[in-house]
């Protein structure tokens, strides 16, 4: 995703510099400050040192979304968004209490909250592309830890 970005910054800059048109400089300007913005923030996760996803006996703390308690959790789930010809799978924490997360959750969360309701998720959405395992093994850690969780309900 780092590679991927900068080679996106990379391209913004050809664009500004090379082509003189409108909308090739508009599209350089964008690159570079969309892309530029994501490189910082996956070069900050990468060379912070902590852990994407961390289960332990008293709960799941994930570097974007927090810490939760598995009393917190009432189950977990493995969904699957599809836009257009590509889909991304998450690992969902269904919440007893999702309002209460929410008042605590950090603001990229708070922010996507009710785009995700829309879709029909709740705002705990663990993408599994940063994840160094199969989520299908994520699943099953966090069912070995807490077996009351329900699974893919």
């Amino acid at each position: 995703m780092l590679a991927g970005s900068v080679l996106f910054v990379v391209v913004g800059v050809v664009f500004l510099v090379v082509h003189s048109t409108v909308k090739m400089t508009a599209a350089g300007a964008l690159s570079v400050a969309f892309f530029g913005f994501c490189t910082v923030l996956i070069a900050r996760r990468l060379l912070g040192g902590k852990a994407e996803l961390v289960l332990d006996d008293a709960g799941v703390e994930h570097a974007a979304l927090g810490r939760f308690g598995w009393d917190e959790i009432a189950a977990v789930r493995i969904r699957e968004q599809r836009v257009r010809s590509t889909s991304q799978r998450f690992i969902e924490l269904v919440l007893h209490d999702p309002q209460g997360y929410l008042a605590r959750a950090p603001r990229l969360v708070r922010s996507t909250a009710s785009m995700n309701a829309r879709l029909g998720f709740g705002p705990a959405n663990m993408p599994v592309n940063t994840l160094p395992v199969p989520p299908e093994a994520v699943l099953g850690e966090m069912l070995r830890r807490c077996p009351r969780l329900a699974a893919n309900p």
